[in-house]
């Protein structure tokens, strides 16, 4: 018979905890709201939103590939919210791959597919900042024991 270590115990939650979750399932699922409209509505989110025709025409021709990492990006935001919520430490690697959809979303388009208008850099340095937090914040309440 093969002896395992018991299992540590979590630690207690603490009261913040519950308050980051719920502000980055808010946060987060406002970018999903945002890819799903995108992909269900395009032309008349984009014009809602403000976009011109050239912006329209850039966002409607994203390559598959592309897509694919800005739905990693804020699905796996998302999904690390809930499992925050849920004490998971799992939070931490869907928060990971969330970084990685948003660098290889982002990116690619200040690097070589380069849009008609660039997104305010308020904006950017909101939504890097955002998920920057939420990543440390997770791994922070791993290392303390309070995510199993």
């Amino acid at each position: 018979m093969v002896r395992t270590a018991p299992a540590r115990p979590r630690a207690a939650a603490p009261w913040h905890l519950w308050a980051v979750a719920a502000i980055g399932l808010l946060w987060n699922a406002f970018g999903c709201y945002d890819y799903l409209m995108s992909k269900l509505e395009p032309e008349s989110y984009f014009r809602e939103m403000g976009l011109g025709p050239d912006m329209i025409a850039y966002m409607a021709a994203f390559p598959a590939w592309l897509t694919a990492f800005w739905a990693l990006g804020v699905w796996g935001s998302l999904a690390g919210s809930v499992l925050l919520l849920a004490r998971s430490r799992l939070a931490v690697a869907a928060f990971a791959l969330s970084l990685l959809g948003l660098a290889v979303s982002q990116g690619s388009q200040m690097t070589w597919l380069a849009p008609p208008q660039q997104p305010p850099l308020a904006v950017v340095v909101t939504i890097w900042a955002a998920l920057a937090f939420f990543l440390a914040y997770a791994a922070a309440m791993r290392r303390a024991g309070v995510l199993g």
